[in-house]
């Protein structure tokens, strides 16, 4: 193992190993090989896309040369949830490939995302070739000019895993909100979640004169529309998801006459509400609620079809870090940062809850200890902080970052306030130049309450096709 010693430790969890610290130590070694090889991974999507990441690794010789495969297998996980792709190429250390092809195969230890990266996502089979340095494609980067259209009567929503917003706006003023309580997870017929969605865009539209455009927010991977892969639906058979969830939104559509309708990510739509409050761009917007939402605006104000899935990213090292129970893997951010970070850390502080007390009211629970000033709950947002402050460095390394935008129902309230003091101190005493450079924001008043509607709806231009 490298020697990593972090300045500052989360309180609860400190045996955490930095993804951020391990991969400077990492670089550092190759630094000074003079054997270090030139090495690149490159994305391949089926929409035209080319994600070319080159960087540098050790000689096969060197004595530390088992420490490639983790750079090389994290760096790929990290990627592949940052931007998706169904094929890979890897130039520059055959053996370090063939590793990486038989990790994300259907029989390696990461069947889950060979299986999403491939058929589910992208239709495909996935794969990781071996590639002559000479033959890798050059990067072709996309953006989406979405959003931002205000005009006319438009009915915004987003989809959690706790909760459905729906909000009604005219010429970009909400003229009505509400959230309603659901519980779309384990729900086996797919129809709880089209008629639910259907119910709240109904009440929406009900304070409007008409409606002119529908742009929706949820949790998971959508394209063109399209769902994806999402947990909101894990519940389903891969039969009913086939045939009612994947275009449940055309369906949606085609019931309110085929209007522009236009739904994406809810991390996408975080970072897009952030760049209009903030009247800013290169925004990364991070929502730590349900799950670990993540969502970019490029520094030209776009929005990308990027997967921006920053739960399943990984940011702690160690060997024996938490394991996600979806995916199977270890040290990936939705175990840090989301409810689910604060039901585990909540066991490790010495909270006794009932086995039968779902995440949220955990967190609820957590909250007003925190209000009540027990030091037990304090120490749980002292960890989520310390851990994110690093977390936010290992994005750096991948984000071109101006303002991070951080939101979602664990920061509510004091315990919020903590996260980020925490992440800023780990900026200042690590990373100085990050501190110099990136702004911490949590949303406004007006924002939190509207801000997601107001960017979901405005995502559809008027006279577009849905």
């Amino acid at each position: 193992m490298l020697s990593v010693a972090p300045k500052l430790r989360p309180v609860l969890d400190s045996d955490f190993l930095p993804a951020a610290l391990w991969q400077r130590a990492y670089r550092a070694l190759v630094a000074v090989d003079p054997g270090a090889r030139p090495f690149a991974l490159v994305l391949v999507r089926n929409d035209g896309a080319v994600f070319r990441h080159e960087s540098r690794v050790l000689s096969a010789g060197h004595p530390a040369a088992a420490l490639t495969s983790l750079y090389a297998e994290r760096l790929l996980k990290f990627l592949l949830w940052m931007k998706g792709g169904p094929r890979v190429l890897v130039a520059g250390a055959d053996e370090v490939a063939r590793e990486l092809a038989k990790t994300y195969s259907p029989q390696g230890a990461r069947a889950f995302d060979c299986e999403f990266m491939g058929e589910k996502i992208f239709g495909r089979p996935f794969s990781v070739e071996v590639a002559p340095w000479g033959a890798l494609p050059a990067s072709v980067e996309t953006s989406v000019p979405m959003g931002r259209n205000l005009g006319g009567c438009r009915i915004g929503f987003d989809l959690g895993g706790s909760d459905r917003k729906a909000a009604a706006l005219i010429d970009g003023r909400v003229v009505f909100s509400e959230e309603i309580a659901w519980d779309p997870y384990f729900q086996k017929d797919p129809g709880y979640h089209l008629e639910g969605v259907h119910d709240s865009l109904k009440r929406a539209a009900a304070h409007l004169p008409r409606v002119d455009a529908i742009g929706g927010s949820a949790a998971g991977v959508y394209v063109n529309n399209e769902v994806r892969a999402a947990s909101l639906f894990r519940g389903v058979s891969a039969e009913d998801f086939e045939h009612q969830v994947r275009r449940m939104f055309f369906t949606l559509r085609e019931r309110w006459g085929g209007v522009p309708f236009e739904v994406v990510n809810d991390g996408e739509v975080t970072a897009l509400a952030g760049s209009m409050s903030m009247g800013d761009n290169a925004v990364l917007g991070v929502s730590m609620g349900t799950s670990q939402a993540g969502g970019y605006v490029t520094p030209a104000g776009n929005i990308t079809p990027w997967l921006n899935e920053l739960a399943f990213a990984p940011v702690d090292y160690r060997p024996d870090a938490p394991r996600d129970e979806w995916s199977g893997d270890i040290g990936c951010g939705v175990q840090y940062f989301s409810q689910q970070g604060v039901g585990r850390l909540a066991k490790k502080a010495g909270f006794d809850f009932p086995v039968t007390l779902a995440l949220p009211e955990q967190l609820i629970a957590v909250q007003a200890a925190m209000k009540a000033g027990d030091p037990r709950a304090r120490a749980i947002y002292e960890t989520i902080g310390v851990g994110f402050g690093y977390a936010i460095a290992h994005y750096a390394d991948f984000y071109e970052v101006r303002n991070l935008l951080v939101l979602g129902r664990v920061t509510s309230g004091e315990g919020g306030e903590i996260i980020l003091e925490r992440a800023e101190a780990v900026l200042r005493a690590e990373f100085p130049e990050l501190a110099a450079t990136i702004r911490l924001r949590t949303p406004d008043e007006q924002n939190k309450r509207h801000g997601q509607a107001t960017a979901a709806a405005s995502l559809p231009a008027l006279g577009a096709a849905g």
